[in-house]
């Protein structure tokens, strides 16, 4: 392990990162517009999502056995290598007829080799630095997939809006290759466990060595994943599904100008997330995991103006502009929240079960994302015209959400 944050396998990582999340922002990106232009139907549309986030759920926690029973290099690189088979595959099948199956099986498995790919890159962190640094290493690697969150949908719009989704798709795959192929150079250490009996058997030990750790050894870690999940079903489910929505189905856009004003909606999206992370950074010295309430508690309260904006101004590009910013607030607060989480959970957490643990604590976390997601999909379906009730509802709930996380990380290093 390195004492100095930007070691060589480090800097590897992080330059893979960027690749790799570049093309994840730009499929994730493209996919679902593509979708969207095709039925103009948020309720598919939330399904759809809710049908791809599934595999991540599932899979999550087989990535992280796999983090600590197998190199994690060759885990990300077979991935990513993975990854841009799929998107080769889904090409090909393109101008077939039954196109809604085709995206939401696409995205079911792009979603599932994500699941299963970051608590490789979680389970990297501790290995690579010290523990002095794993706050500034957290900050980093958020910051990395802000970076490619923000750069990949806004080129994504574009590039999309002018040469179509094959373009979109070729870009994509190279992304995967390349990062594939810088993976390969990255030494991550590395000990192998001992194995007994059948695969099933080892993923059912694994599985329930993480429960038990989470229940009995550090239930805080229990009362914080519950928080994220609240916040993950009323927050983030409703910004996932109401800006593309908002943006090019109910602001009144042209589309061809919607579809890019979406693009540049997600990269402020993401740039919201940069902020956060490099906040994160600058300041982990000062932020207190007791008061992470406050950032909850902040996110919640910036969806009230886009419900007053949409309740009372008709302007499409007003409305964009109130939504963006409250968008990026929430994104910054966000952020920092989830870096502080992770970076105690690396720290709490013995360096054999920081993949398990990790992938357990994304995979509970997650599981709210879908059902939220075909949530929204439906109530602005059913408030078509009066959507700032769905907005400042779920602003309601999530502050009541961060009166709860008070409470909830009293003592957060014990018991």
């Amino acid at each position: 392990m390195s004492h100095k944050l930007f070691s060589k396998d480090f800097t590897l990582v992080i330059i893979g990162q960027i690749i790799s999340l570049f093309g994840n922002a730009v499929i994730r990106f493209a996919l679902p517009l593509y979708l969207l232009n095709l039925t103009g139907s948020s309720a598919l549309y939330g399904t759809v999502m809710a049908c791809a986030f599934i595999p991540t759920i599932l899979l999550s926690p087989v990535g992280g056995i796999i983090a600590d029973r197998i190199n994690k290099r060759n885990v990300m690189v077979i991935l990513d290598f993975l990854t841009a088979a799929v998107i080769l595959l889904f090409s090909l099948f393109l101008n077939g007829h039954n196109l809604v199956l085709l995206i939401t099986v696409t995205l079911m498995i792009l979603y599932g080799i994500a699941g299963a790919y970051q608590p490789s890159v979680q389970a990297s962190i501790p290995a690579l630095v010290s523990q002095d640094n794993i706050m500034a290493a957290n900050s980093i690697v958020n910051t990395i997939s802000s970076f490619a969150s923000l750069t990949g949908p806004v080129l994504g719009g574009i590039l999309y809006s002018a040469y179509g989704l094959k373009s979109v798709l070729w870009v994509c795959m190279g992304c995967f290759i390349f990062s594939a192929i810088m993976e390969i150079f990255i030494h991550i250490p590395f000990q192998k466990q001992i194995s007994e009996g059948s695969i099933w058997k080892i993923a059912r030990t694994d599985f329930a060595e993480s429960i038990r750790f989470i229940r009995e050894d550090k239930p805080v870690i229990g009362k914080a994943v519950m928080m994220a999940c609240g916040i993950n079903l009323f927050l983030s489910s409703m910004i996932t599904v109401a800006l593309p929505y908002l943006v090019t189905e109910v602001f009144l856009l042209e589309t061809a100008q919607a579809n890019k004003l979406y693009g540049y909606a997600e990269g402020i999206l993401a740039a919201g997330g940069l902020t956060g992370g490099i906040c994160a950074g600058v300041f982990a010295k000062r932020l207190s995991i007791q008061k992470s309430g406050n950032l909850i508690m902040a996110a919640a309260v910036c969806t009230f103006p886009v419900g007053v904006s949409l309740m009372t101004i008709t302007s499409g590009i007003i409305n964009y502009i109130v939504l963006t910013v409250c968008c990026f607030m929430i994104m910054v607060c966000a952020t920092m929240f989830t870096v502080q989480m992770m970076a105690f959970f690396q720290t709490v957490t013995p360096v054999r079960l920081v993949g398990k643990v990790m992938a357990v604590i994304l995979s509970i976390a997650m599981c709210a994302q879908p059902l939220g997601n075909a949530l929204y999909g439906i109530l602005f379906e059913v408030c078509k015209g009066m959507e700032w009730i769905v907005v400042m509802s779920a602003g309601v709930v999530s502050a009541g959400i961060a009166a709860a996380v008070y409470s909830g990380m009293e003592n957060p290093a014990g018991k």
